[in-house]
């Protein structure tokens, strides 16, 4: 499946009774949401004992997907282009992959 594809199949799901306002909260605090719910799987693992639930990672990592491309949409993009600007803005920073230096002293701080 193409990133453009599953943004137009997982925002068959958008509410549409909401406001563009809405909407954009929704995202965020879905990303955020999510995201928190990602990090206790894994401080289970790294601080209680927990084995690593990867099936329950993968299923909030999904979660996050979905509110991504909901706050992209209401924002006017797809997720192809926050991809590829995502990228764009990497290789600028690390043009020659990930540089312990270059990340303490980043140039567009």
């Amino acid at each position: 499946m193409e990133i453009n594809e599953y943004q137009k199949l997982a925002l068959r799901t958008l509410n549409n009774k909401l406001s563009d306002k809405e909407v954009l909260i929704n995202g965020v605090m879905g990303l955020c949401g999510e995201s928190g719910e990602a990090i206790d799987i894994v401080k289970k693992h790294l601080s209680q004992g927990h084995e690593l639930d990867k099936e329950k990672l993968a299923n909030e990592l999904g979660d996050i997907a979905w509110y991504l491309a909901e706050t992209a949409y209401i924002i006017g993009y797809d997720l192809e282009d926050i991809l590829n600007m995502n990228i764009a803005k990497l290789k600028k920073r690390y043009p020659d992959g990930f540089d312990t230096e270059r990340s303490i002293y980043r140039k567009d701080q």
